[in-house]
């Protein structure tokens, strides 16, 4: 069975904005290269697979890091919910209109991870109990305000690593209480 985990980067008041954030330095993007490369999938709420899709074009720009990640991120599924797209990229499935059966049949299909990635998307699953593991990357900035990483209140959680993963990222692993 697949463990389904919700990781993103946030800034240290709770916020997710890639674009605010920036780009990890590149001990830590090679970090996310390797995060992705051992995923089984991905499920994506639908604004964040429209910003993902960037990765789906060959890159043309960008250093080997840019284009190992690309590599990485096109070969694994991905799994989209949404209610306003009607078709997907490459590699890439629209799940059905019930949400948590999509969810625990693709935990009960596959082993390994499934990271789930969007605020909205994770607190849905949160409050469905569907969440196996939190991993917030913290970065050092504060934003000030936009996109809260828990959408709804935050789920009773336990600590259960810690990481620095560059010099200026660490990584909290909780699992649910």
């Amino acid at each position: 069975m697949a463990k389904l985990v919700y990781a993103f980067n946030q800034s240290l008041d709770g916020y997710v904005d890639h674009m605010k954030l920036g780009a990890p330095a590149p001990a830590a993007f090679r970090h996310f290269i390797e995060l992705v490369r051992g995923l089984t999938g991905l499920v994506y709420g639908s604004r964040t697979y429209e910003i993902m899709r960037y990765w789906d074009a060959e890159q043309s720009e960008g250093n080997a890091d840019h284009h190992d990640f690309a590599a990485a991120w096109r070969s694994k599924p991905k799994w989209v919910v949404s209610r306003s797209l009607k078709s997907v990229g490459p590699n890439a499935t629209l799940l059905g209109d019930d949400l948590e059966k999509a969810i625990r049949g693709l935990k009960a299909q596959h082993a390994g991870e499934i990271d789930v990635a969007g605020p909205e998307l994770a607190g849905s699953l949160t409050k469905l109990g569907l969440i196996d593991e939190y991993r917030l990357y913290l970065r050092p900035v504060v934003l000030g305000g936009g996109t809260p990483f828990f959408a709804g209140p935050p789920p009773p959680l336990h600590l259960v690593a810690s990481d620095r993963i560059d010099e200026d990222i660490i990584r909290l692993t909780y699992v649910p209480a």
